[in-house]
């Protein structure tokens, strides 16, 4: 590597975070990237999308994994294409990507999570749910999971989601003019 004084150095560029809808904590921006990845894979039909989370004390070089299968080699890119779109879209670019043009087992790699899109047959014969068994399988659906609400919480949303929701039927009622009866000519 040239030393600093020659004009072909160039100082590395530290990575930055990018947030989401303004600033957020690391953990809920790192679970809504995780989210989006997993997104972009079941639009495009991927098969048996789960999500690992690696234990810190396990030696793991990233936080989650996110897995999933298509059934051939176009599907496959196509996924690997949808989160790659989509999670640019939010300003992230993938670090590292592997296995594109062979679409047996496509990975990108976000630092913080790694994507793995693979082929039925390759799935099963790297098996990393075994290998990493000791990290927590979650369901997608289990990724953003909503804070609870107490019960008085809960009514008040109730009353004022009932409140708004017939206000607005009346509303409509009033200003919507009364559509036609449409009726069918019948063929002679």
């Amino acid at each position: 590597m040239p030393p600093p004084s020659s004009p072909q150095w160039h100082a590395p560029v530290a990575a930055t975070r990018v947030t989401i809808n303004g600033p957020m904590k690391k953990k809920d921006d790192l679970k809504r990237q995780v989210n989006e990845a997993i997104l972009a894979c079941q639009d495009k039909q991927a098969q048996d999308v789960s999500v690992l989370e690696l234990e810190k004390d396990s030696g793991a070089f990233t936080d989650y994994f996110v897995m999933c299968s298509g059934t051939n080699p176009r599907q496959i890119q196509t996924i690997a294409d949808a989160v790659d779109e989509r999670l640019e879209a939010l300003g992230l670019r993938v670090t590292h990507s592997e296995g594109y043009k062979q679409a047996e087992w496509v990975l990108l790699d976000y630092v913080d999570f790694v994507v793995h899109i693979f082929s039925q047959k390759s799935r099963q014969f790297y098996d990393l749910e075994r290998l990493w068994k000791s990290a927590k399988r979650l369901e997608p659906s289990e990724l953003l999971a909503k804070p609870r609400r107490t019960p008085a919480a809960k009514s008040a949303v109730a009353k004022s989601a009932t409140t708004k929701s017939a206000g607005a039927q009346s509303t409509i009622a009033k200003t919507a003019p009364a559509e036609p009866k449409k009726t069918r000519k019948k063929k002679a």
